[in-house]
């Protein structure tokens, strides 16, 4: 059975829409990264993965749970699928440890040891060790993505999702975060990953899909598909990109 698994999945906003009966299936530590032009739907895929969005017409299955966007069930999926977004979203008013401590706590009702040894072993992963006990305004915008990615390994997800983490770092900041995620595929993390950093999808996805105009427009190993784009919208992209 697969890992993920989404069948005819469509989504509108009101009468447009952004979604367009896409379907694929994701096996057990799978990379894959999603393509595409802004507007073509990515993000919002990403988003169904976890019921942050509500589809219409859908068959999602992710990490045993079938989609359901009652409350517990949410909470459920939740526990074992972890998202990171663009913005950070940390508490200002709360250290780095007890951002990371916090969902553990409160959600999973781990205790406060437990949830400290948790939040110093993810920190430490992300090569953050040291900021235990600083506040997340004295960190530069890669450490505080870095912190918003330990807090999401905090909950011990089967899958991460990322939806655009890098876009607002500049080219250092966004090697720093491409790092980790790069560690996070070598010891087997299943990934679901939304970015324009090509040469992160060459290196580390195991399967791109490149989605236009809310479908799935082409698909395969990167080797394939960087070296043959078999689209011409697929190929426009690759040149707008480069």
């Amino acid at each position: 059975m697969s890992f993920v698994s989404v069948q005819n999945l469509h989504k509108k906003y009101g009468n447009t829409p952004v979604i367009r009966g896409v379907s694929f299936e994701i096996a057990a530590g799978e990379v894959l990264v999603l393509l595409g032009k802004s507007g073509s739907g990515k993000s919002t895929l990403l988003r169904c993965l976890n019921g942050l969005e509500q589809a219409q017409y859908d068959c999602i299955r992710v990490a045993g749970h079938d989609m359901s966007y009652e409350p517990h069930a949410l909470r459920q999926l939740r526990m074992d699928v972890g998202i990171v977004f663009q913005q950070y979203n940390l508490f200002p008013h709360l250290t780095v440890g007890e951002n990371i401590m916090l969902a553990p706590k409160l959600v999973k009702k781990s205790s406060a040891i437990q949830a400290r040894e948790s939040a110093q072993k993810v920190l430490a992963q992300v090569g953050l060790a040291e900021k235990f006990d600083v506040y997340p305004d004295s960190l530069s915008g890669g450490q505080q993505q870095r912190v918003a990615i330990a807090r999401s390994l905090a909950m011990q997800p089967q899958l991460m999702l990322f939806d655009e983490v890098t876009s607002a770092l500049d080219p250092q900041l966004t090697a720093e975060v491409l790092i980790v995620m790069e560690a996070l595929a070598a010891q087997g993390m299943g990934m679901v990953v939304v970015t324009h950093e090509l040469n992160f999808a060459r290196k580390v996805a195991d399967r791109i899909i490149f989605m236009h105009e809310g479908r799935i427009c082409e698909q395969g190993p990167p080797e394939q598909l960087f070296s043959a784009p078999a689209s011409k919208e697929f190929q426009a992209f690759l040149a707008a990109a480069n």
